[in-house]
């Protein structure tokens, strides 16, 4: 999607709170002894509240309000029975539409005790999200984003996973372009203003190998290690790009 006027950035603003609240709310919930069926719920009533719908359901029919990843779990988890335990790797995403606006949002957390070499993992993560929200500016090459990203993951020496990554949003959850993660000339294409995507970093400890799970749905490192991911939707802007889904 490309911002065309207020109104378009307004309800762009109004939804992107709406998922990032619901992270929020989520978030605060995580703890031993909790379903990811539970959790799931929680994030459920919050949009309900809200008056906005699950994008995962309402696009893809998936089997959960969010999606819910636990340790070596990257992405697109199914809430269940699976119980949290204390030194999980938890990940929740977020995403949403109301009134035809779409947001989509993401973060890790771990559940105490930490795990130093997860906490460091998480940091490097953040640290490549915010690296590829400053390089993503109006009239400069898609690749810068997974140029900056990729620089931050060498610094901390972990791997990309290379096949998950960003893409455009706004009026569907999944649009074009894609945003890879790493520097690739196939994403020479000007980033223009107004653009709407979502930066999303996926690092990992291991190789950075995934498949996918029996269910269908679930995207699971090969070598069972962790992995974390960040995720905002933003906006072209100018010099900048604002994250819509950034709760102050």
């Amino acid at each position: 999607m490309v911002v065309k006027n207020s109104k378009d950035l307004e309800n762009l603003m109004r939804i992107g709170q709406i998922c990032g609240l619901t992270l929020q709310h989520m978030l605060a919930h995580v703890e031993p002894g909790i379903t990811t069926r539970q959790l799931d719920a929680i994030g459920a009533e919050f949009l309900k509240k809200h008056s906005a719908r699950s994008a995962p359901i309402t696009a893809y029919k998936f089997p959960g309000t969010t999606c819910i990843s636990v340790n070596d779990e990257v992405a697109h988890g199914i809430p269940g029975d699976k119980m949290i335990r204390a030194g999980d790797v938890v990940n929740i995403d977020v995403s949403a539409v109301l009134e035809g606006y779409w947001g989509d949002t993401g973060a890790t957390m771990l559940v105490p005790p930490v795990k130093p070499e997860y906490q460091r993992m998480c940091d490097f993560t953040t640290q490549a999200l915010w690296a590829g929200i400053r390089a993503a500016k109006a009239n400069v090459p898609l690749y810068n984003i997974g140029k900056a990203v990729e620089e931050v993951a060498k610094r901390g020496r972990y791997n990309i996973i290379r096949n998950l990554g960003g893409h455009g949003v706004g009026r569907g959850i999944h649009e074009e372009p894609t945003v890879f993660n790493y520097y690739t000339r196939q994403a020479k294409q000007p980033l223009t203003e107004g653009l709407v995507i979502t930066i999303e970093p996926f690092l990992s400890v291991g190789k950075g190998r995934i498949y996918t799970a029996r269910d269908g749905w679930t995207l699971k490192t090969v070598d069972r290690k962790v992995a974390a991911q960040y995720e905002h939707t933003v906006v072209i802007a100018g010099d900048t790009a604002i994250p819509v889904t950034k709760v102050s």
